[in-house]
Order: C-alpha cells, then sequence, then structure tokens
C-alpha cells in the first residue's frame, strides 16, 4: 500500500539564490493525522506549495498514494484537497454555488455534487448561509467554506495550511472535532498550524522544519517522550504564603501564591502527591505551565540540533 505522501530528497532554491528546502525526505501513511510545524519562513508552505504543484521543485521526488508529481500530476491532484492559509475564494459568489463550482473543476456534474455540497454545508454550520455571497461570511464561516471546497470531490488527502488562525477557541475546537471524524473515516490529514496544542491534541506523527531542513520526523508520543522536565502549577487551599518543603521535588512559589512543581521524567504524580501527604495543604486544581508540545518546539529551533544530541536545551 502505498503511502498518502512520499517525499524524498527534495530541494527548492530560488531564482535570487535562496534555497528554503534542502533535502527535505518524510512520508504520511495512509489515515495518518500529520503534523508540519516549524516557525515563519522554515520551509513548510513551500513543501506543501510543491506538493500542490503550486510551486515547482528544483530537485527531489513527490508521490501522491504512488502518483509521481512529475508523470502523474492530473492523478496526484485529484487525490489532493488543500486549504491554503489566505482566503482565496469568490468573495461575491454564492457559498453554495462555490462549491459547486470547485467540483465541476474535477469533472463532476452539479447534479452529483449536490448531495456531497449539502453534507459539508450541514457538517461546517453553513448550511444557513448557503445562498448568500461569501463576503457576508465571518472570518471563521469563511475558514470553514475553505475547508468545504478542499473536500467537495473527497480527495483522500487533505492538506491544511494553518486552518484555525484567527478563529476564536470555541470555533477552533468544533473544527478539531470535524476534522477528528473524517479523520477517522479515512481522509489523511496534513496540518501546519503555530497553535501547538492544536498539533499535539489532533495529530499522531509530526515533523518539525526548520530553515529548509527537517529537524525531527517521529510519532507525536516518542517527541513528546524526550521532554526530560516539567513544570506544573498548583491551586492549594489555603493559598500557601511559604514555600513548603517537599522531600525530592523542586517546588516555588509564583506571585499569585500558586505552587510550582518541577517533575523530572522519572518522578510521577503519584509520588508528589504521596510526598505532601502530611502537610496542611490540599491541592484544588492542577496545570501544566506551558504546553509540552511548544517547550520541545522551542528547544529544537533555537539548537537546530536534534533532540538526541549531547548539546540539547531541556
Amino acid at each position: 500500500m502505498p503511502a498518502a505522501l512520499e517525499i524524498k530528497h527534495l530541494s527548492k532554491t530560488y531564482d535570487n539564490g535562496h534555497k528554503a528546502l534542502s533535502d527535505v525526505s518524510l512520508s504520511v501513511k495512509q489515515g495518518d493525522f500529520f503534523a508540519l510545524l516549524g516557525p515563519n519562513g522554515a520551509g513548510k508552505s513551500t513543501t506543501l506549495g510543491i506538493v500542490s504543484s503550486l510551486l515547482n521543485k528544483s530537485e527531489g521526488e513527490v508521490r501522491v498514494f504512488g502518483h509521481d508529481l512529475d508523470t502523474e500530476l492530473v492523478k496526484a491532484k485529484t487525490c489532493l484537497g488543500v486549504v491554503p492559509q489566505e482566503v482565496n475564494f469568490n468573495q461575491f459568489e454564492k457559498v453554495q454555488d462555490i462549491l459547486i463550482t470547485q467540483a465541476g473543476y474535477y469533472g463532476i456534474k452539479a447534479s452529483e455534487a449536490w448531495p456531497t455540497v449539502q453534507i459539508y454545508l450541514k457538517e461546517l454550520g453553513l448550511w444557513d448561509k448557503r445562498e448568500q455571497p461569501a463576503r457576508m461570511l465571518s472570518g471563521g464561516m469563511k475558514r470553514r467554506l475553505m475547508i468545504a471546497r478542499a473536500l467537495v470531490h473527497k480527495p483522500k488527502l487533505l492538506i491544511l495550511d494553518e486552518p484555525t488562525a484567527g478563529v476564536d477557541i470555541e470555533l477552533r475546537r468544533s473544527m478539531w472535532r470535524f476534522l477528528r471524524n473524517i479523520n477517522e473515516a479515512g481522509t489523511t490529514i496534513i496540518l501546519t498550524t503555530h497553535y501547538l496544542e492544536e498539533a499535539e491534541e489532533l495529530c499522531r506523527n509530526i515533523a518539525i522544519i526548520d530553515r529548509g531542513t527537517i529537524l525531527e520526523n517521529t510519532s507525536m508520543k516518542a517527541l513528546l517522550s524526550k521532554l526530560h522536565k516539567q513544570t506544573f502549577v498548583m491551586e492549594t487551599i489555603p493559598v500557601l504564603q511559604t514555600i513548603p518543603e517537599i522531600a525530592g521535588f523542586d517546588v516555588s512559589l509564583d506571585a499569585g501564591g500558586q505552587l510550582e512543581v518541577d517533575m523530572q521524567g522519572t518522578q510521577t504524580m503519584s509520588a508528589f502527591f504521596n510526598a505532601i501527604t502530611d502537610h496542611k495543604f490540599q491541592v484544588a486544581s492542577v496545570r501544566t505551565k506551558s504546553n509540552r508540545l511548544e517547550e520541545l518546539f522551542l528547544s529544537l529551533v533555537s539548537s537546530g540540533q536534534d533532540l538526541n544530541s549531547e548539546e540539547k536545551v531541556l
């Protein structure tokens, strides 16, 4: 069974000499929910631009469900649905017509497309807006319309380039539910995002790119296992006035009197609670001080090295 996306030794050098990608290789298996992360200018959009045939590569191979972009471009593009960062549909066209027109680009007649159009308009909360010009939609609704448009021809692989940028938390969560559902139904998804908690929440596998080079390409579980320390913030009853001495744990108080506990990779929450049994306070709530993936991401892009090296920052 071919991979949903296979990239081998991909490079891109622009006419001005700027090398945007250098020997990028990665594989996304069918049915995966895959994150491609990196800072601005790292090469994410360039990589996806080449995959979606919007940019020409300088070197390398790209296959979509086994179809080589150089020799089977039409078949490869039929497998793809792409949601770009910027809104790029006709703002004066009706919402439902945008989807029907998109289906027509893939040889699907309006009568054949309409049942699928109805499904996605309803699932993405756009049904009541179907006859309105797209310019009347809110920013979040325009994002959802972009996703519906990318899916209307039923692609096997959906590429999402920062799909929740600028949308509120409630809408972001509803989009997460929708994306999980279509992934569970068999659609392979590749996601780029600056919301690192989004990648941790949704994705099973991840690649991190910086300066056009892949720094990590592994499972989300394996990557997070490399985090050697986490800081937990705990609200206590009563609020602590002095720093307690807790055997085996490094603790401090923040400005609001909340207890901060640094836990090494070998330490457990159960051991911590056992250690405070004789203390005269209770823990009312616990949260991580920062997103785990964010810590790893910052470590990688700041060092430019693999976390397995001896010079890791954590």
